[in-house]
């Protein structure tokens, strides 16, 4: 339906932001369903989740775990602070690229945009430097490859 944007704000903030050809309750599910993840949150082709653990409620934990095939590979851990099904969604992530990332705290809200939805994702970084750590990561082009693949699923 749309290619994801991406903008900062401030110092600390990364806004991305998607358009879906389907209802927010199908993008929450592919969120929070473990099933799903794994099927759509892949990043770059050729990548895979083998490791897909997510208890989507306020306290609970998750860990995803990613690999080319080839070697190379990393995770993530984070904890859910908020889940409101079908709206919104705050949790606090790290990576692990091997070593730690600080946290990043995110909040997603899935919203009604006409026939379909708009995704939001807001992440607040501790400071200028982790964020532009991030960013230069290129993690725009997975987000967008995994998106692409989550389109065609719902």
């Amino acid at each position: 339906m749309s290619k994801m944007t991406l903008t900062t704000e401030g110092d600390t903030h990364v806004i991305v932001t998607r358009r879906f050809a389907a209802p927010p309750e199908a993008l929450y599910r592919a969120h929070t369903d473990p099933e799903l993840i794994q099927k759509w949150l892949l990043g770059p082709e050729g990548w895979t989740m083998p490791v897909c653990i997510n208890d989507a409620k306020a306290g609970g934990k998750f860990r995803y775990e990613w690999t080319d095939g080839k070697g190379a590979g990393f995770h993530i851990t984070g904890e859910y602070l908020e889940v409101n099904p079908f709206s919104r969604i705050v949790h606090v992530e790290r990576m692990f690229l091997p070593d730690r990332t600080p946290d990043n705290h995110v909040e997603t809200t899935f919203d009604r945009d006409g026939e379909g939805s708009l995704l939001k994702i807001r992440m607040t970084l501790p400071d200028e430097k982790t964020r532009a750590m991030m960013l230069a990561t290129g993690m725009e082009h997975g987000m967008e490859a995994s998106y692409v693949r989550l389109e065609a699923m719902i």
